[in-house]
This record gives C-alpha cells, sequence and structure tokens, in this order.
C-alpha cells in the first residue's frame, strides 16, 4: 500500500475545494477581463458562488438609445418634435380654417373667440397660419438635412477611404464653399427664383451645407479605418465596398448623425432668415419667416402678429438643437 503523501487528501474534499478554488479564480479573471472590457455581466439570484450566465455586451447603439430614454432633455425635445411632425403631416387636426382665407375689415385684432391668436395685417388667422407654417420649416429642415448628409457623408466618406487626390481635391472644394457667406450666398442665388416651393431653399442649403458633413465624415472614417478589425478585414481580402459598408460605415456614422442632428435646427432658422429678407419663401406660401417679415413695422401696436411665429421658430429650433446635445452625449464615449 502506498505511503500517504501529506499534502494528499484521501476524501476527496481537498479535490472539490481546489476545483471551487480554480472556478472562483477563473469566475474573477472573467469578471476582471470583462471590466477592462467595458461588458456588464449580470449575475442571477443565488449564493456568492453562483456567477450566472453572463449578460451578452450591448452595442454602441443600444446603450445609447438605454441612455437616450433616461434623458429628460431628449424625452421633452422629442415630444415637441413629435408634435411638430404631426401638425405638419395633419395641420387640420387641430384647425379647420383656410391659412389663405383673411378678412380685412380684422386687421390686426386680437384675440377673439375661435382665434386665440388674433389676426394679421391682412386679416389672416394668426394661429392658422403659424400652424401651417411649421409644415414649411419641418419640410425644409427634414430634407436639407438628408440632402447635407448623403452629400456630405458620401464624398467625405471617399476622400477618407481612398485619400490620395480625392482628399486633396475635396480638401480644396470644401475650403471654396467654407468662403462663401451662408446670407450673401443666400441673397445671390436665391434673388433669381421665382419659385414659391420650398426646393429652392432646399437646394441652396444642401449647396451650401454639405462642406461640414464631408469634413465630419472623413475625419470619421480615417480614424474607423485605422482600427485593428478593418485591417483584419483587409487581410482576409474583403473588398473595398464591403470594407466601407460592413466595417466602417456603422462606426464612422454616428459624429455625422449627431452634427446633422443639430444643424437641422440651424436650418430652419436659416429658412426662416432668408424668408424674412424676401429672397426665401414668397407669398403664397406659409412660412413663419415671411409672417415675421410682415409684422416687424408692427411690432408696437399689434405685437402679438410678431410674438407667436416668432416663439414657435424659438422653439422648434431649440428643440432640434436639444434633441442633438442630447444624441452627443449619449454617442460620445468620452462623455460617458
Amino acid at each position: 500500500m502506498p505511503e500517504q503523501q501529506p499534502w494528499e487528501d484521501t476524501s476527496g474534499e481537498g479535490q472539490i475545494s481546489g476545483d471551487r478554488a480554480i472556478s472562483g479564480a477563473g469566475a474573477g479573471g472573467a469578471m476582471d477581463l470583462a471590466m477592462d472590457e467595458g461588458t456588464t455581466l449580470e449575475r442571477t439570484p443565488g449564493g456568492p458562488d453562483d456567477t450566472g450566465p453572463a449578460e451578452k455586451p450591448r452595442s454602441l447603439w443600444s446603450d445609447a438609445w438605454r441612455d437616450l430614454r433616461r434623458n429628460p432633455v431628449f424625452i421633452i425635445s422629442g415630444l415637441i418634435i413629435l408634435f411638430l411632425v404631426v401638425i405638419s403631416i395633419w395641420p387640420w387636426a387641430i384647425t379647420d380654417m383656410d391659412p389663405l382665407d383673411c378678412d380685412l375689415s380684422k386687421a390686426q385684432e386680437g384675440s377673439q373667440p375661435g382665434h386665440p391668436f388674433g389676426f394679421d395685417g391682412q386679416g389672416c388667422d394668426v394661429y392658422t397660419r403659424t400652424v401651417y407654417g411649421a409644415r414649411t420649416s419641418v419640410t425644409v429642415g427634414v430634407c436639407s438635412t438628408v440632402g447635407v448628409s448623403l452629400l456630405g457623408g458620401i464624398l467625405g466618406g471617399l476622400a477618407g477611404f481612398f485619400g490620395g487626390k480625392w482628399d486633396a481635391l475635396l480638401s480644396r472644394l470644401t475650403d471654396i464653399f467654407f468662403g462663401i457667406p451662408v446670407i450673401l450666398g443666400g441673397l445671390v442665388f436665391l434673388s433669381v427664383v421665382t419659385s414659391s416651393t420650398v426646393w429652392p431653399v432646399v437646394g441652396f442649403i444642401i449647396l451650401l451645407g454639405w462642406p461640414q458633413i464631408a469634413r465630419i465624415a472623413r475625419g470619421s472614417v480615417i480614424t474607423a479605418k485605422q482600427n485593428d478589425y478593418v485591417q483584419a478585414a483587409r487581410a482576409l481580402g474583403a473588398s473595398n465596398s464591403r470594407m466601407l459598408l460592413r466595417h466602417i460605415t456603422p462606426n464612422a456614422v454616428a459624429p455625422v448623425i449627431v452634427v446633422a442632428t443639430i444643424a437641422l435646427g440651424t436650418y430652419i432658422s436659416l429658412e426662416a432668415t432668408l424668408s424674412y429678407l424676401g429672397v426665401g419663401l414668397k407669398p403664397p406660401a406659409v412660412s413663419w419667416g415671411i409672417d415675421i417679415s410682415a409684422a416687424s413695422p408692427y411690432i408696437r401696436n399689434a405685437p402679438h402678429m410678431l410674438l407667436w411665429p416668432a416663439g414657435a421658430l424659438a422653439i422648434t429650433v431649440l428643440a432640434f438643437i436639444m434633441l442633438g446635445d442630447a444624441v452627443r452625449d449619449a454617442l460620445d464615449p468620452k462623455l460617458r
């Protein structure tokens, strides 16, 4: 019978304890590794040795959405924007009057039953024109933002990915457009346009707005293409289109979304400014900028004509800027 060594345990308890020690060390190592990688592990209810299944790591977008849902700024701005979108699509849901139905005998009169905002200089209902003005502002803001994001994102992304002469050409082209004053460019470009629709204004905003998004997209793509997973995909023979669409774009689009969301409010205020100067939208179009311009000479005698469209414009721009700030805070890992 072999002699028992002092460190051996024939009862098996030592082996069990050793297994538990090894298991605990492994769980602790996994926990340390998860904490180093920024992954959250969730334990199921149980004893101290019961680690439970690990929660699947959250992606950037799911993590950002979780933070946005807890942000009161996002909730408030989102509700305001949702209300603006609803009345832009269905303005007759909250008013049954025509914004072009005017009565000169009621010009500049104040609030009356059925007309809470009073009448403007032409006898038109200010409340109805304010409601219908939201459609113009939201349409200009959304269409301009989509156009600027697509044009600037594509050009900037391709320049940042391929580099070389295309990158140099884009840099010089953006410098030229950045040197054009926006208001002066609008006065020159839109003064020759006779259309009263929103599309000339949208086209002008896209023409002068894409360089900002292009530079953001270029820098984001340059940063993303240097990551290890892109280099690994290149080493495995992935095509340029696959690397752009599958690996780079999903990880480089967040800064573009943030800048575009904040810029949307700027585009709405730019449309109102150009309409106020008489080169943006033109009557019979309904716009907050047109109403503010028409009410300016009567600010002392009938301040309600200016107060309501200007207030609606300020609230709308502020809501989109607040939304952009909330999205930036949620997508920027440095602010966590």
